[in-house]
């Protein structure tokens, strides 16, 4: 059985973590992901990834624990770093990717979803219901979060908050998470296919005819490069990626389609 399954959904790539019982990663499965990464973005018939995972209780728990038990430390470096290597493939990939956060994310979970562009979580429909939790809890094993997520969260929510939410290992509530900005919407939904159907609706608003892909996938190249520069290196990349898209047809639809006074229709092009 796959570790990661993949699925086309018309312009989505639908990237799901399968391991049950909590969908945790290891070598085997970053390999996989790593893999369907690379199937999206070579295929241009996809506008748009979709990140999830199995079921409606996880996203994803993190590494599997007991595989790092039994392992050498030198395994454990190796294993960090291509973890590293294979988020960093999500983020420098020119598609805008969605993680949909069907249940628990923490640990190496948030990790993963903080390398997406996007994280949309399941708002679980009525009262007191149960909702997700979303952190960080690795100082509480004695280590620290070793799949980007001291850096991501930094960015995410500035230096102090971030060594604040890492030292003390607490899960964060949902509110709390969007709060933060940690997770940038909730979606309420009475179960788990509700919630993947609306995610999927929201991802396809980001793909033609109604968005110029093209310019979205290199939007987001532009923030997630420029933000690691200085601004002349960032503005330069930013002016190159504007000439791209000056070449494309769908810069010329939408020129074209302003001045007409009508309504773009975009073909990712």
């Amino acid at each position: 059985m796959p570790l990661v399954e993949y699925l086309q959904d018309g312009p989505l790539a639908v990237v799901t973590l399968s391991n049950a019982p909590a969908n945790c990663y290891s070598y085997e499965l970053n390999r996989e992901l790593d893999e369907a990464i690379l199937r999206a973005r070579f295929d241009d018939s996809v506008h748009v990834i979709v990140l999830t995972g199995a079921g409606d209780r996880f996203f994803c728990a993190g590494a599997d624990i007991a595989m790092l038990e039994a392992v050498t430390p030198r395994y454990k470096y190796q294993f960090c770093l291509h973890a590293n290597e294979t988020m960093l493939r999500l983020e420098h990939t020119p598609k805008l990717v969605v993680a949909a956060l069907n249940g628990h994310t923490v640990g190496g979970g948030l990790e993963i979803a903080m390398a997406a562009d996007l994280r949309v979580a399941w708002r679980r429909a009525g009262a007191g219901a149960k909702q997700i939790l979303v952190g960080l809890p690795e100082v509480a094993l004695g280590v620290l979060p070793g799949t980007g997520g001291t850096q991501r969260l930094t960015r995410l929510v500035g230096k102090s908050k971030a060594i604040e939410l890492l030292t003390a290992g607490d899960n964060l509530s949902l509110d709390a998470a969007l709060e933060l900005g940690i997770v940038n919407r909730a979606i309420e939904a009475d179960d788990v296919d509700a919630f993947q159907a609306a995610v999927r609706e929201l991802a396809r608003t980001f793909c033609p005819p109604h968005k110029a892909s093209l310019a979205v996938g290199l939007i987001k190249r532009a923030c997630q490069t420029g933000a690691e520069v200085g601004l002349e290196q960032g503005l330069a990349l930013e002016r190159e990626l504007q000439q791209r898209l000056f070449q494309s047809a769908d810069a010329r639809e939408g020129i074209e389609a302003f001045t007409a006074r009508r309504k773009p229709v975009f073909r990712g092009e």
